[in-house]
């Protein structure tokens, strides 16, 4: 299905909510065209396309919601779900969080969320894109695994009390693992972009081979406390159990790393290194995100940590009204801000250390510390006098992302990265961290 434009959007939107006889009326109306290559042991594996479309109707009655999603688009059928949907609310008991949908909203301009050239891609490209990285493993005699996707859409909606909003959207993602033909190195790499034209899947393979050829006869070093480089794709998921957990309802009910006694919580106060600064930001050029949140709410830009404060909360509209303040959704992006250093100088400037490519299988261990357990993986160093000495075997962690940022040594340039857990882009700088807490060896490549 084509990309619906905004006027198209509007007018579906307008004749389903003419059918609605509810107290009040929510409908989300998106689709989006996605491709897709797998590929692994040097072969492609699967190659397909997916159009899809819905439409999700919401309607109330007092605390009463009933929600029905339809993929079908006539008059009739529209009119059909509407009607049920009505029916599931007056079967539906009370929602005691219930909160009344938003009526019309200011949004900023739309940031370049879409870019054409990104929406276009044929399958061609797609297989030209994996050939380029099939073609390096096999010239370093590496075995390929990995996965390339991109996708167009649209998203909008419209309720009974006159809100409307719309946008659109494409990205292009790729992951790909790199293992020797002895199964005892191997090397990661994955990027994701709005913008195919930045994605480089020769030059992100061709790293990943380093990494594969290089960690081949990796030695055991004893656990223990050790000064860590983290490249921003080990960095995320780790920081995103920190910014994604500034959770106001969590922090107030005492259930969070941001509770205090007394059912006060740390908002204002100095929580992690005044070097780290978190914010999100709808318009950055290079993390382009939708001007609007899932409930209608603008995104605007927003500051979360500054100079290691903690600024903001989100709040959900539900919790907000409790509180007699206004909600804040959750970000669709967020970006640390780091220096100028690139990874090799950071490297250069550690007497001795470990590189972390990449960290993997993250569970907690500890909400009330943010006490996270993992394993390094797909390439760990160990770095002696400012050069990378030999390969490691790979460790596993116990680490809080507050104690982590708290023992920050330094901060390299930030790039986009995807988080291997959530799937999230953000823009990450390589970390380098004193003291990180290893307390195992794995024998996981």
């Amino acid at each position: 299905m084509a990309i619906l434009t905004e006027d198209e959007c509007r007018a579906i939107l307008k004749k389903a909510l003419g059918y609605s006889k509810a107290d009040e009326c929510e409908i989300n109306f998106g689709g989006s065209d996605s491709g897709n290559i797998r590929y692994a042991r040097n072969t492609v594996s699967t190659s397909g396309s997916l159009s899809q479309t819905s439409m999700v109707i919401s309607s109330a009655f007092g605390k009463k919601l009933g929600v029905v999603t339809t993929n079908e688009y006539d008059d009739a059928s529209v009119e059909k779900a509407v009607r049920l949907s009505e029916e599931l609310a007056q079967l539906a008991p009370e929602n005691p969080e219930f909160v009344s949908f938003l009526g019309p909203q200011t949004y900023a301009p739309r940031s370049k969320t879409f870019v054409s050239e990104t929406a276009a891609i044929t399958p061609a490209l797609r297989t030209d894109m994996v050939g380029k990285s099939l073609d390096t493993a096999k010239e370093n005699k590496l075995i390929a695994a990995g996965f390339l996707q991109n996708s167009a859409g649209f998203s909008s909606m419209m309720n009974s009390h006159g809100l409307f909003a719309y946008n659109t959207s494409t990205d292009v993602n790729f992951s790909v693992t790199l293992r020797s033909e002895d199964g005892t190195g191997s090397g990661y790499s994955t990027k994701g972009y709005n913008d195919v034209s930045k994605l480089d899947t020769l030059a992100f393979t061709k790293i990943a081979a380093q990494k594969a050829t290089g960690s081949k006869g990796a030695k055991a070093i004893e656990p223990g406390k050790y000064t860590v480089i983290l490249e921003p794709a080990a960095g995320i998921v780790l920081l995103e159990q920190l910014y994604g957990g500034l959770d106001a309802r969590s922090a107030d009910e005492g259930r969070s790393f941001l509770s205090k006694p007394g059912g006060k919580t740390k908002l204002g106060e100095k929580m992690v290194d005044e070097r780290v600064n978190i914010y999100s930001d709808p318009s950055h050029p290079d993390l382009p995100t939708g001007s609007w949140a899932g409930d209608g709410q603008p995104q605007i830009k927003r500051s979360w940590i500054e100079k290691g404060v903690v600024k903001n909360f989100t709040y959900s509209r539900y919790w907000a009204q409790k509180q007699g303040i206004k909600s804040i959704p959750n970000p669709d992006g967020i970006i640390m801000e780091g220096g100028n250093a690139t990874l090799e100088e950071l490297i250069k400037g550690t007497e001795k250390g470990i590189l972390v490519t990449r960290l993997w299988y993250i569970r907690p261990v500890d909400p009330q510390t943010l006490l996270f357990t993992g394993l390094t993986r797909d390439g760990t160093f160990y770095i002696e006098n400012g050069q990378i000495k030999f390969p490691i075997k790979n460790l596993r962690f116990n680490e809080s992302p507050v104690i982590m940022l708290n023992n920050l040594d330094a901060l390299g340039k930030p790039e986009r990265t995807v988080s291997g857990e959530s799937g999230q882009n953000a823009l990450i700088p390589p970390m380098r961290i004193r003291d990180f807490t290893f307390t195992s060896l794995s024998d996981a490549v």
